[in-house]
């Protein structure tokens, strides 16, 4: 075979090869963003983003609650979604200069980095179905939610604010339990919580917990459990110690649904189960309720509204 045929192929099938899918990939490239479908953990349904969001993360198949962020569960909670976020004391910021694979300090910048927040738990006030109040929630994503010194000094924070202000106050719960990383440091945030609730008590204020999926180990024994009324999200884990150690100490396997919301309920330790999406008119009520104040009237109530087009910037007093 000549050279000249064989050089004339080579040259096609470098062509039908390389260069046509090469420009045919530059035309038809198409920007896709990243994420847009999550996967349900419990049936396993692929959800798009902006229906889930839509849904306050509540599978749209099989009702199962997902995590959300305390500024998320804020805009949802509050009128118009409008709140002003209540300043909190810094503490020290690594004061045992404590490291396991890495130190501290890298590991809350990494939080902060993935989740957008300074710290766990984020404080706020505004108004609920026209009812003034003060907020604070924990965000699971920021380091399991746990409870070190800023959780605590956001605690009495919300707990001042709302005294100053003769205000209720209504705290989501959600943690795996005292930060290791600073010790006992971590557990006097017990105590000091605890007074706080106190501190509430004795000003005559309303104290509202909503505990959800999950809240576990010394957040649990201080002040998730001290609520007034005790509201638990449908399938949230609350306990102490989990059902895997309990189970490994007692070597008995534990009943069906062990230390979920809905076990708890039954058991006395609730007082509700309440949906996602019912939550906010469920805490309208009880807020009216313990306050003394009339029933809302149908049409009265501003709903939460879509933060990007109506409401100004969260501030901070």
């Amino acid at each position: 075979m000549p050279q000249e045929m064989l050089t004339g192929a080579a040259a096609m099938n470098w062509i039908t090869n390389y260069v046509r899918p090469r420009i045919n990939s530059l035309f038809s490239r198409r920007e896709v963003p990243e994420n847009l479908w999550t996967k349900c953990p419990e049936c396993g349904t692929m959800l798009f983003h902006r229906e889930l969001a839509d849904n306050l993360n509540v599978c749209t198949s099989c009702d199962h609650h997902m995590a959300i962020t305390p500024r998320e569960r804020f805009h949802a909670l509050f009128d118009g979604g409008v709140f002003i976020e209540v300043k909190v004391p810094e503490p020290l910021a690594d004061p045992l200069q404590f490291r396991d694979q890495k130190k501290y300090p890298e590991r809350m910048k990494a939080a902060q980095k993935s989740t957008g927040e300074k710290e766990a738990m984020l404080v706020a006030e505004g108004e609920i179905g026209r009812t003034p109040i003060v907020a604070a929630a924990q965000d699971f994503s920021f380091m399991a939610g746990s409870m070190g010194m800023y959780v605590g000094n956001a605690i009495i924070a919300a707990a001042e604010r709302a005294v100053k202000l003769k205000r209720p106050l209504v705290l989501f719960s959600a943690a795996g339990g005292a930060r290791m990383q600073e010790g006992i440091l971590s557990l006097m945030q017990m105590p000091r919580t605890t007074v706080a609730v106190e501190m509430l008590k004795e000003a005559g204020l309303p104290y509202i917990v909503v505990l959800t999926h999950p809240t576990t180990g010394g957040v649990t024994a201080s002040y998730a459990m001290l609520g007034d009324i005790q509201i638990a999200e449908p399938g949230a884990l609350i306990c102490f110690a989990g059902p895997r150690v309990i189970e490994q100490t007692i070597r008995e396997k534990l009943p069906e649904g062990f230390q979920r919301a809905e076990y708890l309920l039954e058991h006395g330790m609730l007082d509700r189960v309440t949906h996602r999406k019912q939550l906010r008119p469920e805490l309208i009520s009880i807020l009216r309720l313990l306050g003394r104040l009339p029933a809302p009237v149908a049409g009265d109530l501003p709903p939460p509204g879509e933060t990007e087009k109506t409401a100004p910037p969260a501030k901070t007093a």
